[in-house]
């Protein structure tokens, strides 16, 4: 269902407050047990203490505005790509190595380590690290601490690559198209038990899970691990690498609008007012608490996502229609892909959604009902509890760092025609519009109700189901 969520008193963190370990402690306990929510949270607001924006500019610049309120995972980005003087060495190096193709999604996990996103990881994981990530949703590093890292992210080979490989140390990587991409390095290759992976990470064997039909029910019986070194930037030459920012630009970016809070939005549907209400209602509440200039990370999901989703192509015209619209504004809203395929795997997958936000600088993150759930694919109902994914993030192991925003539902007021608040006091009044009904509407050609959406956002649905029925209509050549 097709709901949105008010921000609720969070577990909240900011790096210029002190607060103990027992702290954090107590917040998180009640937020996990009901009984405890009577314990009222205090939002956390800028530290008084610390110098304002002008008082750290000083009139010579000696001290630089830092809106990277938050350490990347392991103390710093790792991004593995390789310096342009580099390149030539490498492409001969690679012409003499065993290969491996990668399939699509494989070459977008390629992508979200290149640029740093699973920070610490140094490339696809060796065995050490997959059973931590299966077994415990996160990976210890060698000083002791703790990184979440709930997804496996590894590459799965065949039983005929694996005679190849074996023996060597460094594999060269092509992707989809043939080409060298990377050079896998002192390779570990382990088996690939496909139904233990599936059972812990989505909780289910079920069948019809789309990214274990897509990644993991054809692929190889054995899995390689190594460090990555990758020769250019990835980029797909679809029209929207200019929206695909790393981590390091979009620390940059921050750090050039003067952020002193960032707080990311994921979505893998279009923008309809409801979204834009509990976005814009966040910065308010940001505002409130005495930040001064809180910037808005819009972060529509860019890997594989399944078949009855809307095409990120269309996703991108929409949510540029909704700024163009000033639905959201411009000025204190980013735009950008995050690269990572979905999963679907509910509160095991929004651990690693909220994760790859903090290496990308964001230190606040929205979390609604049901977040990165599906429909069970056999039975008529959600396949995850829909409120576990906000309670698990507010207990997940190394994600304490981050400012967890929770909300509650948000619906169709039909009184005031416009996406509002729901209040349980006159719920006749509400009406929920869910994805299904939102694309029902879109395919024929109906509108929905004023408010609901706006109007350019709502033309480029619309545009794409009659593209997709004219596509139908045509009949095809013998």
């Amino acid at each position: 269902m097709a709901t949105t969520h008010q921000l609720t008193p969070p577990r909240l963190h900011h790096p210029s407050a002190s607060a103990s370990s027992a702290a954090r402690i107590r917040a998180t306990a009640s937020l996990a047990h009901p009984h405890l929510l009577s314990r009222r949270l205090r939002l956390a607001a800028p530290d008084s203490r610390s110098p304002s924006l002008s008082q750290r500019h000083g009139r010579r610049g000696a001290m630089s505005v830092r809106s990277s309120l938050i350490d990347p995972d392991g103390g710093a980005l790792v991004e593995l790509v390789a310096p342009p003087d580099r390149v030539p060495a490498l492409r001969a190096e690679a012409e003499a190595l065993p290969r491996v193709r990668l399939a699509p999604v494989d070459l977008q996990w390629a992508h979200v380590l290149a640029e740093g996103w699973a920070s610490p990881l140094r490339g696809f994981m060796r065995e050490h690290e997959y059973l931590q990530s299966l077994h415990f949703n996160c990976v210890r590093l060698p000083d002791g601490s703790l990184v979440n890292m709930s997804l496996p992210i590894v590459l799965a080979i065949g039983d005929a690559e694996k005679e190849q490989i074996w023996g060597k140390p460094d594999v060269a990587l092509q992707g989809p198209d043939g080409v060298v991409v990377a050079i896998l390095r002192r390779v570990e290759i382990y088996p690939h038990n496909k139904e233990e992976r599936i059972a812990r990470t989505f909780g289910t064997t079920a069948p019809g899970l789309p990214y274990v039909d897509e990644a993991i029910a054809s692929a190889g019986n054995w899995l390689i691990g190594g460090d990555l070194e990758v020769l250019e930037p990835i980029k797909y030459n679809d029209g929207l690498d200019h929206y695909r920012l790393s981590p390091r630009q979009l620390r940059n970016e921050f750090d050039k609008r003067g952020a002193d809070a960032v707080f990311a939005f994921q979505l893998r549907n279009p923008v309809h007012n409801g979204h834009a209400l509990l976005m814009n209602d966040t910065r308010r509440r940001l505002l409130e608490m005495g930040y001064k200039n809180p910037i808005l990370l819009l972060h529509p999901l860019g890997g594989f996502t399944k078949a009855d989703d809307v095409p990120l192509p269309v996703r991108m015209e929409q949510h540029s229609k909704v700024l163009e619209d000033g639905v959201l504004d411009p000025e204190t809203t980013i735009v950008s892909i995050f690269p990572s395929p979905m999963h679907y795997a509910g509160p095991t997958e929004v651990q690693w959604h909220a994760k790859a936000r903090i290496n990308a600088g964001a230190n606040f993150y929205i979390v609604g009902r049901d977040p990165a759930g599906m429909g069970h694919p056999t039975e008529k109902r959600d396949l995850y509890n829909p409120d576990h994914g906000k309670k698990v993030l507010s207990m997940a192991p190394g994600l304490e760092k981050l400012n967890i925003l929770p909300f509650k539902v948000a619906a169709y007021d039909t009184v005031a025609k416009e996406m509002a608040f729901f209040d349980p006091s006159r719920s006749q009044d509400f009406l929920f519009i869910s994805g299904t009904k939102m694309r029902t509407f879109a395919k024929n050609g109906e509108n929905p109700p004023d408010g609901f959406m706006c109007p350019g956002g709502w033309k480029v649905l619309v545009d794409y189901y009659n593209s997709l029925q004219a596509e139908e209509a045509t009949p095809v050549p013998v």
